[in-house]
């Protein structure tokens, strides 16, 4: 805008300069060569400039103030949402070492996202991951624009990921709570974060293999859900069962903490799926109402399954079948109707409720807080069914194709890229589990488990009674 008005006010002033060295001549047939040459020199240098600025989108200051909300409120998701969550599922002699082990979690890969996560993962066009063009956010400064969310600044799209990253990394805490060594949590997340995290996001979100293919993940259900759910599976087996598991009470030590815990995962969960709209507009509209709808089904089709199976609804129940349905409609959010996600969160409290009771008896692991069967079996689910609910005809946006969308061809997609996340979050926990293991041990001596990780971990307590 600054040079084309420098443009017009120097060809104003050559129009003057023109008219008075013109004025002993023939001042009209003078005058009008003038203005004929600036008109003419003016529009050549004003168009090209004039086209830029139409082409290159500026930045929103609604979109940038929408993913700022949106990142705040997914960091509230995992601290304290998440951590209270896992808290209050624990034995009381376990609090603190769950608080402090996602607390850190959180913590350590914000900073390794920005060092090198961001750039394996968004930048580059790898088919695996990207490249280090951008190694501790090289290049970015305060007015760079996204390359992939041109309306808001470059730092903002990395924090909001950031925070994704973190998350989802976090959530595999709850397999192998109460068991493992506070520095074995810590370098298990590194390597996980770095060769399954990243490569993941690359490979779904920042144009890598299974990009190119189309799948429909709207916020997560492959990247974060089934990524994390395989982890703390593999986790389970490798760690083993807590001592006394099947002979001893394991209850929650606090409902209240988990109710707490759950009602600000559902708060936050709101930035994590209307934030990946990536703007404040329709979509994101679109995103959070479907998040009300689904999570609200969820946990009303989890305690009637558990009133008509069990004899009685549960508050853990209630707040397990919320998570269910928020993991569900995640990939979801942005592509089906709210009438879909209704359906969708129906479905997805009832086979959850399943896959933390019959199939988690089928898989003999003692995953302590279900992070596979609510995180796991909900993505799988939400991932398969977003192919599904996605078409016009069921009242979805038609996902990335809406001219030539097909629910067989999509749901055939959608299984391929959950098929893929199993075999690579499977394969990478393994190694880094056992990679661990060799380095620092995974898991606490038996007389320390006893007494509880709180004090033999971290020296402190929960509660003083």
């Amino acid at each position: 805008m600054k040079k084309t008005l420098a443009l017009a006010v120097t060809a104003l002033s050559v129009l003057f300069a023109g008219a008075v060295l013109a004025q002993d001549a023939a001042p009209v047939e003078a005058v009008s060569e003038v203005v004929t040459t600036v008109v003419e020199t003016t529009t050549a240098a004003v168009a090209p400039a004039a086209a830029a600025e139409e082409a290159a989108p500026a930045i929103d200051s609604g979109d940038v103030a929408w993913m700022l909300t949106s990142t705040m409120l997914v960091i509230l998701m995992t601290i304290p949402g998440l951590a209270l969550f896992y808290g209050g599922l624990a034995r009381s002699k376990n609090m603190l070492s769950v608080l402090m082990q996602v607390f850190v979690i959180f913590s350590v890969i914000t900073i390794l996202w920005c060092i090198y996560g961001y750039s394996l993962a968004f930048a580059g066009e790898g088919k695996f991951v990207g490249d280090l063009s951008k190694i501790f956010l090289a290049g970015i400064t305060p007015d760079t624009p996204s390359a992939i969310l041109a309306t808001i600044p470059e730092y903002v799209f990395v924090v909001f990921q950031s925070t994704f990253a973190a998350i989802t990394t976090a959530l595999i805490v709850g397999s192998f709570a109460e068991r493992i060594k506070f520095s074995a949590v810590i370098l298990f997340s590194v390597i996980w974060f770095t060769f399954s995290y990243v490569p993941m996001a690359h490979i779904v979100w920042g144009g890598g293999l299974l990009g190119a293919d189309g799948p429909l993940d709207f916020a997560g259900g492959t990247v974060v859900h089934i990524n994390a759910g395989i982890a703390g599976l593999v986790g389970a087996y490798v760690l083993g069962k807590r001592i006394g598991f099947g002979r001893e009470s394991f209850a929650p030590h606090s409902l209240t903490l988990t109710m707490v815990g759950a009602s600000l995962l559902w708060v936050g969960w709101f930035g994590f799926n209307a934030g990946s709209a990536g703007a404040a507009n329709g979509v994101a509209g679109l995103a959070f109402i479907n998040t009300v709808v689904a999570t609200g089904a969820a946990t009303v089709a989890w305690i009637g399954g558990e009133a008509l199976f069990k004899g009685k609804p549960s508050m853990l129940g209630a707040a397990s079948g919320a998570v269910a349905g928020l993991v569900a409609i995640t990939p979801a959010a942005g592509f089906v109707g709210p009438m879909g996600a209704i359906v969708l969160g129906l479905i997805s409290g009832l086979v959850c409720l399943w896959g933390v009771s019959g199939l988690k008896r089928m898989l003999g692991a003692d995953d302590a807080f279900d992070v596979f069967g609510v995180h796991g079996v909900g993505g799988i689910v939400g991932a398969i069914l977003t192919g599904v609910f996605a078409s016009q005809s069921l009242g979805g946006t038609g996902g990335l194709t809406p001219d030539t969308f097909s629910i067989g061809s999509q749901v055939w997609i959608q299984i391929k890229s959950v098929l893929f996340t199993i075999v690579w979050s499977g394969v990478v926990s393994f190694i880094a589990y056992k990679l661990v293991d060799i380095f620092v041990g995974l898991r606490v001596p038996e007389e320390e488990e006893r007494e509880g990780l709180d004090v033999t971990s971290h020296g402190e307590q929960a509660y003083h009674y």
